[in-house]
């Protein structure tokens, strides 16, 4: 048993591939029309030998396919719900279903030091899309270039600088203003010794939370304090901050919450009466429990959906913006107060 193929529709009907292919697409012209009797013939051989049209291939002869790629640079789509990245595709999942597209993600390439390069996924596979999502940290700038070279539709979740100085396609998150709010707020209520204890790597989304902090401190005429929170245990970046009398603490979302306040109570530190806390972000560890934690919360349901938006609008070719920054979430948890000294004034 075989699929039945145009070919043998073509056998059947005493016609050739060609005008099979015109009747199934709607695409015959004056030079090459499809007479009544011809395509009535087509019609009924397909009937009789149960053919059904490939819908991906005639997407594709028609120019769009309805289908829009996702690709990952790491493992990251979910096992469980509480996985940081499962709101990305429940938003790219319930707007892909209002706009009347799929989805299909490519997971063919191989693993490289922990990142997958979009050429290992083969191109000619991502041109089966019209476009494509693509998530993750360890982007490949030369991949990135080929894509604009070749004016493949795509749209990155996270904010992306230039490239080949060509601006490209993104949705983010506003790191800047999110870090700078959260900084005011502790500068509001006495803090002037605040740190931040984050990846201080040079990364987009970690150099946004960088320039939002530094932006918060010397509006307010004080000194930014940072740290590398890969370079110390919980331990040590309590000593740290001991050390060097802040009195409050961004961290990052790497940052182990249990592990820093367990290194806190050790060394009788009280969060938050002797050190507030606040974390840039959503943690990552999907088991850690914030309830409690001041922070902000990344819009990542908003910002999946709002990719498929506008990569819909890049395939239309409408006039939109390449660019959007959503606005973060600040949860005012209960690890922000006043410092001891301006508490009991």
């Amino acid at each position: 048993m075989r699929r039945a193929t145009q070919f043998d529709v073509a056998k059947l009907a005493g016609v050739s591939q060609a005008t099979v292919s015109h009747v199934l697409n709607g695409t015959s012209s004056p030079r090459k029309r499809v007479s009544e009797s011809a395509r009535r013939r087509v019609l009924d051989a397909m009937e009789s030998v149960g053919y059904v049209a490939n819908p991906m291939a005639q997407g594709l002869a028609g120019g769009r396919s309805r289908i829009m790629g996702v690709f990952t640079y790491e493992s990251v789509f979910p096992r469980d719900r509480s996985n940081f990245y499962h709101p990305f595709l429940v938003g790219m999942e319930a707007q892909a279903e209002e706009s009347g597209v799929d989805l299909l993600l490519f997971t063919s390439a191989p693993h490289d030091g922990g990142r997958r390069r979009l050429a290992d996924a083969g191109w000619n596979r991502i041109a089966v899309a019209d476009g494509c999502i693509l998530i993750g940290r360890l982007t490949d700038r030369n991949e990135v270039a080929w894509l604009l070279e070749r004016r493949y539709p795509f749209v990155f979740i996270g904010r992306r600088d230039h490239v080949a100085d060509q601006p490209v396609p993104f949705v983010g998150a506003d790191y800047v203003e999110a870090t700078a709010e959260l900084t005011r707020r502790m500068l509001a209520v006495g803090h002037r010794r605040i740190a931040l204890v984050g990846d201080l790597s040079g990364s987009v989304s970690a150099q946004d939370r960088v320039n939002g902090y530094r932006q918060a401190m010397q509006e307010a005429g004080h000194r930014p304090l940072m740290f590398d929170s890969g370079a110390f245990s919980a331990d040590e970046t309590v000593q740290i901050l001991s050390d060097h009398r802040a009195t409050a603490a961004l961290c990052g979302a790497q940052l182990d919450t249990h592990a820093f306040a367990s290194a806190a109570q050790r060394a009788g530190v009280s969060i938050p009466e002797d050190l507030s806390v606040a974390l840039l972000g959503d943690p990552e560890d999907p088991a850690a429990s914030v309830d409690e934690w001041s922070r902000f919360s990344i819009p990542r349901a908003e910002m999946g959906a709002a990719a498929i938006v506008m990569l819909s609008r890049l395939l239309d070719h409408e006039d939109a913006p390449r660019a959007e920054l959503m606005p973060c979430l600040q949860i005012e948890g209960a690890t922000i107060t006043a410092p001891r000294k301006v508490a009991n004034v």
